[in-house]
């Protein structure tokens, strides 16, 4: 089974693994109050574009500063094919197992009952991690627009607030239209901050095409590009709920597209104009009142992805509880008490972290190493392996293909590189911020 090719399931074969009679996880029924299956593929790349680009663009600056101009683009470049790569392997997984939602599901099918646990919880601690990232961000672009008028404990759980209202929505087609939104606020924001640092170029800036760095320094840069496209857990979830699955690869095309380009866009002109002292955000080496309209204007982008990954993590869980009940499908007392219930835990535990832990930050970028070098990289090459395997005739099956044997082995490889190396590079930074006295104490403005 070649990346491009899906198994077809029309007439089972004899012998055929069990996977391949499965049923789509949700039962679509006119009688039923809730219909997921309502996305279309044009709204399923506005939502991934959201949930992804959201922070990742804001950070690739820095990278450029630290390694040049040329090999972060090559690395930008290179990720954007490599993760539209591993989005067409976990399509494929996707629909060669309908029955699958999330991670947790799709680490049953590859191992069992142990894999089916450690891949959901990964999810959820990473689904409400980058809740906690985006309501730092919130309260970064509050901060700023109030010039620090207000104690910041107090715009976390403003950011919040909204983000847990904004998250209630049971199915993704009724958050779709903020998927354009978020992305018309991407592109203005960005739009802005390159013509505020167009017309403010700072004086005597250093820029370089390549920079000689440690292994610690450039891992620590090309952390950012690499985890900028980390969002492919959310793609089972997102594609369930597709009207047509079979299109979600057109979804995937557009992410990794609008990405690659925006970030290498972006990064290269913020980089030629401000030099080598471009900090992470970029928006905040912006004069104030650029900062200010930048900030202002991604304020509802960040709103929104927290939103996303907060569902996300209810979601996954809810469906858990519900699969195949009435309270899946109907407005029940229970069902929408359950729901409420786990949208507002997701976002009120990322509060709690993002108040109470002052290296948060630093534990966003472990988590990411942890689990998003996997679901966004790494797993891709498991679920060719796994189904090339179950599905094609065991061995001889992956022999008859070595190319991509020896492909996907590689992912799997690079998955577990990034995931040890990026785990590293953020511990070391977490031993460094207190060395030097940066980490403030918990609960304080």
């Amino acid at each position: 089974m070649s990346p491009g090719h899906r198994l077809q399931y029309s007439v089972p074969e004899p012998k055929s693994n069990v996977h391949s009679l499965e049923q789509d996880v949700f039962v679509e029924d006119p009688q039923h109050d809730i219909q997921y299956k309502t996305l279309s593929w044009q709204f399923v790349a506005l939502l991934m574009i959201a949930e992804i680009v959201s922070n990742g663009m804001l950070s690739l600056p820095s990278a450029l500063a630290v390694v040049g101009i040329v090999p972060a683009l090559i690395l930008i470049v290179f990720l954007g094919i490599f993760g539209l790569y591993t989005s067409k392997l976990l399509i494929d997984f996707k629909l060669n197992h309908p029955s699958v939602h999330n991670m947790g599901d799709a680490g049953m099918v590859l191992g069992g009952p142990f894999f089916r646990e450690l891949l959901a919880a990964g999810t959820i601690i990473f689904a409400i991690f980058g809740t906690g990232s985006e309501l730092l961000s919130g309260q970064q672009a509050l901060s700023v627009l109030s010039d620090d008028g207000l104690c910041t404990i107090y715009l976390v759980l403003l950011f919040s607030a909204a983000t847990f209202v904004l998250a209630l929505p049971r199915t993704l087609g009724n958050l779709s239209w903020l998927g354009l939104i978020s992305v018309s606020l991407i592109l203005v924001a960005s739009l802005v901050a390159m013509i505020g640092a167009g017309l403010n170029p700072v004086p005597g800036r250093v820029i370089k095409a390549a920079i000689p760095s440690n292994f610690y320094q450039a891992f620590l840069a090309i952390t950012n590009p690499v985890f900028a496209y980390a969002g492919h857990f959310m793609f089972f979830i997102l594609i369930s709920e597709m009207k047509q699955p079979e299109d979600a690869m057109k979804a995937a095309w557009c992410l990794q597209g609008f990405s690659t380009l925006l970030y290498a866009v972006f990064s290269v002109v913020v980089y030629l104009y401000i030099g080598s002292t471009v900090t992470s955000p970029a928006f905040l080496s912006l004069p104030p009142k650029w900062a200010k309209a930048a900030f202002g204007i991604s304020l509802g982008n960040f709103l929104i992805a927290g939103s996303l990954y907060s569902h996300t993590a209810a979601k996954l869980i809810f469906v858990r509880l519900f699969r195949g009940t009435s309270h899946m499908y109907n407005h029940t007392i229970r069902g929408w008490s359950v729901w409420a219930l786990l949208c507002f835990v997701s976002v009120a535990v990322a509060f709690v972290l993002a108040v109470a832990i002052p290296i948060f930050s630093y534990l966003i970028g472990i988590a990411a190493a942890l689990f998003a070098a996997w679901y966004t990289y790494g797993l891709a090459g498991f679920f060719w392996l796994h189904d090339t395997y179950h599905l094609e005739g065991g061995l001889t099956a992956l022999r008859k293909r070595p190319f991509h044997t020896a492909l996907c082995a590689l992912i799997i490889a690079s998955g577990a590189f990034i995931c040890v190396a990026g785990a590293y590079v953020s511990i070391k930074l977490i031993d460094d911020a207190y060395t030097q006295g940066l980490v403030s104490r918990p609960f304080t403005c």
